[in-house]
């Protein structure tokens, strides 16, 4: 098990930046993946970047360029770098972390970006 812990939303006027944190309750060095998704009023969850322990990276076409996902084992805690926001990054975002066959969800930290 793993519980994780999200901090760094806020509000944010378009063009600006953010980073979240996502900290776990244990080592993540053995978590092959970990992740940050997110989800807007009315939509679905979806995947904005996940990186694996080897630190190979996937990226939401939507943020390619702007985000950037990082992890660090020793501090047990993974990042989200947003930029140049703008107003349809507003949601919650959730930390996602992959153990075995279970998915383990953060609270969600809010992300509100004004125009």
């Amino acid at each position: 098990q793993v519980q994780l812990v999200e901090s760094g939303g806020g509000l944010v006027q378009a063009g600006g930046s953010l980073r979240l944190s996502c900290a776990a309750s244990r080592n993540i060095f053995s978590i092959y993946v970990m992740g940050w998704y997110r989800q807007a009023p009315g939509k679905q969850r979806e995947l904005v970047a996940r990186i694996t322990n080897g630190g190979r990276t996937n990226y939401a076409d939507s943020v390619k360029g702007r985000f950037t996902i990082s992890r660090d084992n020793a501090k047990n805690t993974v990042y989200l770098q947003m930029n140049s926001l703008n107003p349809e990054d507003t949601a919650v975002y959730y930390c996602n972390a992959q153990v075995l066959s279970d998915n383990y969800w953060g609270q969600g930290t809010q992300v509100t970006v004004s125009s």
